[in-house]
């Protein structure tokens, strides 16, 4: 969770010094969706607080490389980013997510405080003209460290999950794109699990969260009828009915789904089909599945496979899931073995190894693909970089395409279109 110190910051500040603001008319934009006309723009959050947040029995930590949120021009062809303007936040915009109608972004600021140690989220207005970004206001996360955001389907609701406080929190979405007071808290409880996972790689000393609850994703299942959120140090996925009106959250029955001790849920996503849910475990390297009733929000477990290749030994702490576009291909980041691992999706939503591609960098916390689903872009923490690959829609394979950008501390990167001429 805590970004290293690999410092390009003087780099960083004289290059961007140099990019004025640009323009921006939006629509968000998907995976696989035409991407013909328009300017691309690729959004990159970081951490970049200079007053990170300590907790007890643990050291002060390096501030983080990053100057807020980067924003770059996407070349559709080629993949290049470049530079178009930084909206500087030393609070480590670590986590990303635009409204459907791509004129709101969301920021959770992971090392931001307030005086109750409660971390905060801001919403920002994008701009239709050049595509900076505005800030609108900066309320209370509702616990310490938020780390994830996401918007609700209907719109009106930001979801946040707060590591280092272990709770999850709604937060109504105001007619301007602003953020209101929380309409509903809930923390985590349960028991914590052991610092070594059971079916971690032989050799692995991976330890990363199982001292204190905590809340690493949130996110509504397709419908939005229910709201899962993975909490690390308990071993389990929350499983929240979710009132809509009243964004207000309920325990489902079963209001958890459990994993083995240790494993440490982390991301997960959902086959497009809705029937097949894939859980990545951070300190377990694995990624299990699930299949999925959508009527009641239960999940029942079918098969557990690892995140690494055949006969990796040794320490490893997964980061990132995502599916492509088709459902045909799922990718699983792996950050020490610094690899995203490729697997075949089966007709029965099993998955099979394919291959595996190094990430180009170091610690690769996230990537994300560009609405295109040609390229995939990876955020090498540690090595204060982005990568570009090419995506093979045939094999699911990756090709690096050479090309670096970069960025301290990146994070994330998600993606938003301009309208044509934009």
């Amino acid at each position: 969770m805590t970004p290293s110190h690999f410092s390009r910051r003087s780099f960083l500040k004289t290059t961007t010094a140099l990019i004025g603001g640009s323009p921006f008319a939006s629509s968000f934009l998907q995976a696989g969706a035409d991407t013909s006309g328009g300017l691309l723009i690729a959004y990159v959050g970081t951490y970049s607080s200079p007053l990170p947040i300590v907790r007890p029995g643990q050291v002060d930590l390096p501030p983080g490389n990053g100057l807020g949120i980067h924003l770059f021009k996407v070349d559709r062809a080629t993949g290049e980013l470049s530079p178009h303007g930084v909206f500087e936040q030393p609070t480590s915009p670590s986590c990303l997510a635009f409204n459907a109608a791509g004129t709101c972004m969301y920021s959770s600021n992971e090392t931001a405080q307030l005086a109750d140690d409660a971390g905060t989220v801001s919403a920002f207005a994008i701009s239709r003209a050049d595509g900076q970004l505005k800030l609108l206001n900066t309320v209370s996360s509702g616990g310490a460290g938020p780390t994830y955001v996401s918007v609700h389907p209907s719109g009106r609701f930001l979801l946040v999950a707060n590591y280092f406080g272990g709770a999850v929190t709604v937060l109504p979405i105001l007619a301007d794109g602003s953020l209101g007071a929380a309409s509903d808290i809930k923390k985590d409880a349960g028991t914590v699990g052991p610092k070594l996972a059971k079916n971690a790689p032989p050799g692995s000393f991976a330890f990363s969260g199982h001292d204190l609850p905590h809340a690493h994703m949130i996110q509504t299942d397709p419908k939005g009828r229910f709201v899962l959120s993975p909490d690390l140090g308990l071993d389990q996925i929350q499983v929240w009915k979710f009132d809509d009106r009243a964004g207000v959250l309920s325990p489902n029955d079963p209001a958890a789904i459990p994993f083995p001790a240790g494993d440490g849920p982390r991301h997960f996503v959902f086959h497009p089909n809705g029937l097949w849910f894939y859980s990545l475990q951070e300190e377990g390297s694995n990624i299990a599945l699930f299949d999925y009733d959508a009527e009641k929000g239960r999940f029942a477990a079918r098969k557990t496979i690892s995140s690494l290749p055949p006969g990796f030994a040794g320490s490893n702490f997964c980061s990132e899931i995502l599916i492509s576009a088709d459902g045909r291909f799922i990718y699983a980041g792996n950050r020490l073995h610094d690899s995203i691992a490729v697997f075949a999706v089966g007709e029965t939503g099993e998955l099979t190894f394919v291959s595996e591609e190094w990430t180009h960098g170091d610690y690769p916390r996230s990537f994300n693909f560009d609405p295109s689903g040609k390229f995939l872009y990876s955020c090498n923490q540690r090595g204060d970089n982005i990568a570009a690959f090419r995506v093979d829609p045939k094999t699911g394979g990756l090709a690096f395409t050479g090309k670096y950008t970069p960025v301290g501390n990146p994070s994330i990167i998600v993606f938003l279109e301009l309208g044509k001429g934009g």
